[in-house]
Parts: structure tokens; sequence; C-alpha cells
């Protein structure tokens, strides 16, 4: 290696630690705290072989997804925009492969790889947000034009119609929500935002009372039954309500500490998925008050620095991606532990980071490093401007 060579070594290392030094520590803190939480969960939640097969299986796609974080993080975010029709596109091609695909579990929801399962509707919520923020830039001058609140609009129930067969009303939600704090975030006005709360109320009242009364159930049965016990929580337990009433036994025998390796809840079936859409109850359970609090202390963390880094965004397209993890995370996040609590109904929405799913944390981990990406790119843009103003 000639001196040429080594000082260029010298000269890329300093700048490398400088840019992961214009990183939010606390965000990815509050991420790594989160898979350190899912690991100790699924460990002493969920007794025997199988549970220790969870465990490496999620360390496994932790690991992968810390690295394409990282990768994310060191590319600027604002080069996405120019792949918006592909991001867009290639979400509605996989949902529509997915259809196709054999049923696990009475649902089409994953394609079956040789080692792994891929859940498309999982990493389509991030291709939304791509795809999304990258329109409403494009039309940033026309906000205050119907035309463009009905394109955005359309754009995000296009691929939640689609997943509603699979099903998974869960994601349809989601991608529901995105697409409304997508055009809040982007300064649509107050006017529209109003007539498109009044119409989502609007149908889900057609969907859940005159439709029925009429003979059309837009729903699954099992989803009217989740929807019934929510609704009358103390009628049949043993059908409707089980579920419900498990999860709020778990959590309440809890205590301050929890009940550890007595977890009988979570240990001896009576919980049901306690690894994934009930992770929270066995949480609960398992190391009670305290393990809870830790949890929903490091989500706060976490959407803390997202709401955080939405402020800091150096243009609009940065902003409007930040505002869509935003709502990604609390949405989920809120449904995941209310349902567990019995104030939300049930659905299949996961508990980001924690429950298990390479899908689902290879994703949340994606909009890590996305949202890390915006943080260093708004801390290069000061500093560029600092040093233009001193000189």
């Amino acid at each position: 290696m000639n001196v040429t060579a080594i000082q260029g070594v010298r000269e890329e290392a300093p700048a490398r630690l400088r840019y992961f030094r214009r990183a939010d520590p606390l965000l990815a803190l509050s991420a790594l705290g989160l898979i350190a939480c899912s690991l100790i969960t699924l460990h002493g939640a969920i007794a025997g072989a199988t549970g220790t097969h969870y465990v490496e299986r999620q360390a496994i796609y932790a690991g992968a997804g810390i690295l394409v974080a990282i990768v994310l993080s060191r590319i600027d975010y604002t080069r996405f925009r120019e792949y918006k029709y592909g991001f867009y596109g290639v979400m509605i091609l996989l949902d529509l492969i997915v259809l196709g695909m054999p049923a696990v579990q009475g649902g089409h929801r994953w394609i079956p790889l040789p080692l792994f399962q891929v859940q498309p509707s999982e990493f389509g919520k991030i291709l939304l947000i791509l795809s999304l923020a990258a329109f409403i830039t494009d039309r940033s001058r026309r906000l205050h034009e119907v035309r463009t609140t009905l394109r955005i609009v359309l754009l995000a129930l296009i691929p939640a119609l689609l997943v509603l067969p699979q099903p998974d009303l869960g994601t349809a939600m989601v991608s529901v929500v995105i697409g409304f704090v997508v055009l809040f975030v982007a300064g649509t006005p107050w006017k529209h935002l109003f007539a498109l709360a009044t119409l989502a109320v609007a149908a889900i009242v057609i969907v859940l009372v005159v439709a029925p009364a009429i003979g059309v159930h837009v729903l699954k049965p099992y989803q009217m039954q989740r929807l019934t016990g929510f609704l009358h929580p103390s009628q049949n337990p043993q059908n409707q309500t089980w579920n419900i009433h498990q999860s709020l036994i778990a959590i309440g025998s809890g205590g301050k500490l929890g009940r550890g390796v007595h977890a009988t809840q979570t240990r001896l079936g009576y919980l049901s998925a306690p690894n994934t859409d009930f992770v929270f109850a066995a949480l609960g359970e398992t190391y009670g008050f305290v393990g809870a609090a830790v949890v929903l202390s490091l989500y706060a963390l976490l959407i803390w620095r997202t709401l955080r880094i939405v402020t800091l965004s150096k243009n609009l397209y940065g902003t409007v991606v930040a505002g869509g993890i935003l709502a990604m995370f609390m949405f989920q996040v809120f449904v995941n532990v209310g349902m567990t609590i019995g104030i939300m109904p049930i659905t299949g929405i996961p508990l980001p980071l924690v429950s298990y799913g390479g899908s689902s944390v290879v994703v949340t981990l994606i909009a890590v490093g996305l949202l890390e990406s915006i943080h260093i790119q708004a801390r290069m843009a000061t500093e560029s401007k600092s040093r233009s103003l001193v000189s």
C-alpha cells in the first residue's frame, strides 16, 4: 500500500466517525432496547426447545434488520423520491402475488422461501410511506386542491383493499392511517381532513350496521366475533371473548415483578399467540408491571425521537416520510397494547420489534434506518449552512 492510499484510509476513518456522530443515539438505543426486551420475553415466556427456536430466529431477523438499517442510514434518503413509481408498483405486485400463494393458518399472507417466509404486507407499509411522501411532495404547491387530496387517498386505499382478502384487516387499517397522517403532515387544509374523517366514520357505520342489516356482510365471521366480543366483553367468554379474558388475567396476575417461570396463563397455553399478537400480555405476566413499564418507556422514547426528526428534516419529503413512520409506530403500538388490555378490538397487528416475526422486525428496523438518514442529512445541512455563514 502506497503513502497516498494510507492517507486516504486515515482520512476516511474520521469522516465515517463524524457521519455516525450525526446519528440519533437515543433512537438507536430505543430500537436496540426493544429488541433486547423481545428476546428476553420470548426466552422467558415460552418454555422448552420451542422457545429457544423463537429466540434464535428473532435474533437472526434483528441482526439482518440492523445491518440494513446501518446501510440505509448512510444513504441520502432523498434518492428514494425518484423511485416512487417503482416502490408503489412493487407493493401492488407483491400484494397480488401473495393471493396466489398456498394458504397458511387460513390466510394468504406469506410468500414461502427456502429458509423463511416473507409477509409482503409488512414491507408494503414502508413502500407505501416512501411512495406517498414522494407523490405528495411533487404536488406540494397544490395541496389546497381537492384533486390532490383525493389522489393521495386513492393511492392509500388501493393497497388497503388488496390486503383485505388475505385477510389482513390490521395492515389495511395501518395503510389508511398512514395516508391520513401523510396528508396532515404535508399541510393539507383542515376542511379536507375533516371531510375525510367524516367519510371514514360513515364507512364504519355502513360496514358494521347498515350492511349487516340488509344481509350484506363485509367483514368475515371471525372478525365480527372479535368486534362483538370487544363491545360485549361479558358475553360468551368461552368463544368471542376467550382471548381477551385470558389476556387480562395474564396481565393482572403479573403484579409488580411478574410470575417468571410460574406464568401459567402463558406457559400452559391459556394465552393465545403469546409470541406474536399477545406478546405484551405474556410480557406482563412474566415480568410484571416493571417489565411492561420498561417496554412502554422505550416506545415513548422511540416515538419522541421520531417526532423530533419530523421537525428537523431538511425538506418536505423527509418530513412526510418521518410522519408516515411515526403514524405506523404509534398506531401499531396503541392497537396491539390496547387489545391486550381490552380497550381495542383484537386485530393481527404486531407489536413493533417485540412480536416474533421476521418481516415485521426487518421492516421496523428499515424504518429506523430511514429515520437515522433523515436525522443525519438534517445535521449535515445545518453544519453546511453554519460553515457558509462563518465564511
